[in-house]
């Protein structure tokens, strides 16, 4: 199943980054899964840069800024 939207990240300013993604699940969980888990294909993109991308592997690592960190740790939790 395939699931989008947008996950807004608290900012130091009282502000928030939007954090889009784009996420293929299944119900089991697979060898392809991200930590053999059931989340097959993740995009994330904040301010139009993508800055994680897994298609049955990484093809871009999660960026380490907070924003991107947040939303993916978010992501793991409701879906893997």
């Amino acid at each position: 199943m395939w699931n989008e939207g947008t996950i807004g990240i608290p900012g130091k300013d009282g502000g928030y980054t939007a954090a889009h993604y784009w996420v293929k699940h299944y119900e089991e969980p697979s060898e392809f899964g991200i930590n053999g888990g059931r989340i097959s294909k993740l995009m994330i993109k904040i301010n139009g840069v993508v800055t994680a991308n897994y298609d049955r592997g990484w093809d871009i690592k999660p960026d380490e800024d907070l924003p991107t960190q947040m939303a993916y740790c978010i992501l793991l939790n409701e879906y893997n």
